[in-house]
């Protein structure tokens, strides 16, 4: 099925100074392998791409359809990256670069685009890359290249222990209400342990652990900065309405002046984590019904096998008329709830199926009926309106998601990071259009075995921690 958007004819725009200050190294990517078949037509996604003399690379996306821009940058750090001792601490600086730098008081930054007209204004942290952004009417990019450069530039001329601490303290309230106040929230940390073995970059979630956060001192702040925020571990993606000349003038002017960094660390790529046996975990937590999770270590994103686990997700739990939605939901009815999902990330990701019982029900009865449907998909291949509807999900998402500047921008980023190439569309749409009912069928068998995998089993417990508590662990059944 081929797809289309159109992309308007370019009209003037205008670039507005922001206040001056005096102020292309790609990181090292998993090789992608070529798609097979010739890519089906997708929309294009136009882009320039170069880099400054300080090593920041720089991708120029010129969409003339709105009258806004998006900057979008993406920092070559994340988690995977944190030192031993130190876990959650690209997600806490992340906060940090919202307080405030040399020319933008505290508190301020936000101000300073809301009053422009700015929107999506955010960042988050991952596995892999922690990014920041905002969309501003097309006269004010330069406001937003500022804001962004000011802080690249002197974040450390304005972070001080007051700062740390009062962000320290807003990261620790978002892990009591992420994780120990949510109901089933340790269940997530307890597959990463079980999957990824100790030593591994995604053993530890992004969040952080109270202990950590709370070890984190100033000088780590600044030690963190000098690493990984400087122009040579980051990407600036500009997409919208804007006039190449102009926006590079303003780009060299607010980031030019930057010294660029010492070369970045880098660790090599870990092995491939596969389990040689299943494991089980059962859990107690404070809960009004029990819930079982099963989950395998999988390809990276992008990886062959990747796009085919996002087909099996959406075969089996993508709606109501889901395989296991149907089966245990509908006609059996001892779930209340099912869904699985393909998590893909850089080193390697996780597959995981989740589902809760129906009161009079418990999790060996779900996994039962889930290994049901496992069994069935080894077999038997999917039929073609099950692929059908499966790769229509993916494709329309990946195509309305490209409608909005600011989702370009950073997809221009994600492809950009994770393959090299800033211009992987068509290829990501043709995983899914190429994939096939065998090649699902044999990723299954490869994939989700049965004897190695992780599963969780959690028990209403009355006294337990509404998060959960680990009663017992060990080989699966």
């Amino acid at each position: 099925m081929a797809v289309a958007l159109a992309i308007g004819a370019p009209t003037p725009s205008r670039a507005q100074q922001a206040p001056a200050h005096p102020a292309a190294q790609s990181p090292p990517s998993t090789p992608v392998p070529a798609i097979a078949s010739a890519p089906v037509s997708v929309p294009e996604i136009r882009f320039e791409r170069y880099a400054l003399p300080n090593g920041l690379e720089v991708i120029l996306h010129e969409d003339h359809r709105t009258p806004t821009v998006s900057s979008n940058i993406w920092y070559h750090v994340g988690s995977k990256d944190e030192p031993m001792g130190r876990n959650g601490f690209a997600h806490l600086f992340e906060h940090l670069m919202f307080q405030g730098s040399r020319h933008v008081p505290e508190d301020t930054f936000f101000l300073n685009l809301e009053r422009a007209g700015g929107s999506n204004i955010n960042g988050t942290t991952g596995d892999d890359r922690t990014n920041y952004y905002e969309t501003v009417p097309s006269g004010r990019l330069g406001l937003a290249l500022w804001l962004e450069s000011d802080r690249m530039a002197y974040l450390l001329d304005h972070v001080n222990q007051a700062t740390l601490d009062s962000q320290r303290g807003v990261v620790l309230n978002e892990y009591r209400q992420n994780y120990e106040n949510a109901p089933y929230g340790m269940v997530s940390r307890s597959i990463r342990e079980a999957i990824f073995p100790v030593g591994h970059p995604y053993h530890r979630l992004p969040i952080g652990t109270p202990e950590d956060l709370n070890a984190a001192t100033l000088e780590d702040v600044r030690a963190f900065f000098r690493t990984w925020y400087v122009p040579n571990n980051a990407t600036l993606v500009v997409a919208g309405d804007f006039q190449p000349a102009a926006a590079r003038q303003l780009i060299e002017q607010y980031f030019g002046p930057i010294t660029r960094g010492r070369d970045v660390p880098r660790q090599p790529a870990p092995a491939v984590v596969s389990l040689a046996r299943g494991s089980q975990i059962d859990m107690e937590a404070s809960v009004e019904l029990p819930r079982v999770y099963i989950s395998w270590p999988t390809p990276s994103a992008l990886q062959p096998g990747d796009a085919e686990l996002d087909i099996v997700a959406a075969v089996l739990a993508e709606d109501h008329s889901s395989r296991l939605y149907r089966r245990l939901v509908h006609e059996r009815q001892i779930a209340q709830d099912v869904e699985a999902g393909q998590q893909s990330q850089q080193l390697g990701s996780v597959f995981t199926i989740a589902a809760t019982a129906r009161t009079g029900h418990g999790p060996d009865e779900l996994l039962a009926a889930i290994d049901a449907e496992l069994a069935l998909m080894r077999t038997t291949p999917v039929g073609e309106p099950e692929m059908a509807r499966a790769r229509t999900h993916y494709v329309t998402q990946i195509v309305f998601e490209n409608e909005r500047a600011y989702r370009r921008a950073d997809r221009l980023n994600f492809y950009n990071q994770y393959t090299g190439d800033a211009g992987w569309l068509s290829h990501d749409v043709a995983r899914y259009q190429n994939t096939t009912a065998a090649a699902i069928r044999e990723t299954v068998v490869r994939y989700l075995v049965a004897d190695r995998r992780n599963v969780v089993r959690v028990y209403p417990t009355p006294g337990a921690p509404v998060s959960g508590r680990v009663r017992a662990s060990g080989g699966a059944q």
